[in-house]
């Protein structure tokens, strides 16, 4: 097994090469590049003219790159990549894929904090350069703040009874390791004990890492730098992340809904290819159980 592979196996690999349309001396960019599995397919369309500009906030993600003139590796979260194209002076972009969330060797790597399987600190940076992580939450922010964000990031049924757990609890009990949180919260678990974990772990990484707001920020910046005829797709594993791109790419804003009686001002750039998203095919899940909750979002630039 490579080191790619075993980094992160590319989700929807086939069908985002097919829906990127790839142009061999075009300009792409793959926001998230984890293990280069994407990154790897779309070199092998691209002639010597073509360009690929790949973002990982991960220091981790660099061992996989390629040795290849025509790939600029930027270590930053994909949030800056307008920017970023711009420096490079690469001009508009034919093509930008995103795969979202957590990779594989983020969730295998027990000290990195991602994966309720293993006793580690309770970390969950993608970027070992920021100062935030989990813990600096669990044990800082008020109950109200951590209610909101078990509801509105974990979607946990008894968010305020959680939070006031946490609260009642933290000048008492330490909550720096996975173990000691699975403690604190025991008492207050409700329904299914790996699926509760997961919600409340999921809104901790979240909130750690600015997710949704880095998200809105990139499809907002991207869109842009796209060229004409320049496919957007973008791969999500949970509703949140789903609704915010579905939203962008219907109506180039991030609101549930759109008025039709309300005349637009602002002349919409986005036009979505498939009306429902992409998903694996039953040999991909059984392939990889990660991909099982994926959805692959297409739009094109008008």
């Amino acid at each position: 097994m490579t080191t790619s592979t075993f980094y992160h196996q590319a989700v929807l690999l086939h069908e985002c090469i097919e829906q990127l349309d790839i142009r061999p001396d075009g300009v792409y960019l793959d926001a998230t590049f984890g293990g280069g599995g994407h990154s790897k397919a779309i070199l092998s369309r691209l002639n010597e003219k073509g360009r690929l500009i790949v973002f990982d906030q991960d220091e981790d993600a660099r061992r996989n790159l390629p040795e290849d003139s025509r790939v600029i590796f930027v270590r930053e979260n994909f949030r800056y990549a307008h920017r970023f194209v711009r420096l490079y002076q690469l001009g508009k972009l034919n093509g930008v894929l995103a795969d979202l969330g957590v990779s594989s060797w983020q969730f295998d790597t027990a000290e990195r904090g991602f994966s309720i399987r293993f006793d580690a600190p309770l970390d969950m940076r993608m970027d070992q350069r920021n100062p935030v992580t989990a813990v600096n939450i669990l044990n800082t922010y008020p109950e109200k703040k951590l209610q909101m964000l078990f509801e509105q990031y974990g979607e946990v049924t008894n968010a305020k009874t959680l939070a006031a757990r946490i609260i009642a609890s933290r000048d008492q009990v330490q909550m720096r390791t996975i173990n000691e949180l699975k403690q604190v919260i025991a008492p207050v678990m409700y329904g299914n004990p790996n699926k509760y974990l997961a919600q409340v772990f999921q809104a901790l990484r979240i909130e750690v890492n600015d997710e949704l707001q880095a998200l809105k920020d990139f499809l907002k910046q991207i869109t842009n730098a796209l060229d004409k005829d320049g496919r957007l797709c973008i791969i999500t594993f949970h509703s949140l992340e789903d609704r915010i791109v579905k939203q962008w790419m219907k109506n180039e804003s991030f609101e549930e809904s759109h008025d039709p009686f309300q005349r637009d001002t602002v002349k919409r750039q986005l036009q979505v290819v498939h009306k429902k998203p992409i998903t694996p095919s039953d040999a991909e899940i059984n392939q990889n159980p990660r991909a099982r909750s994926a959805k692959l979002r297409v739009a094109q630039k008008k």
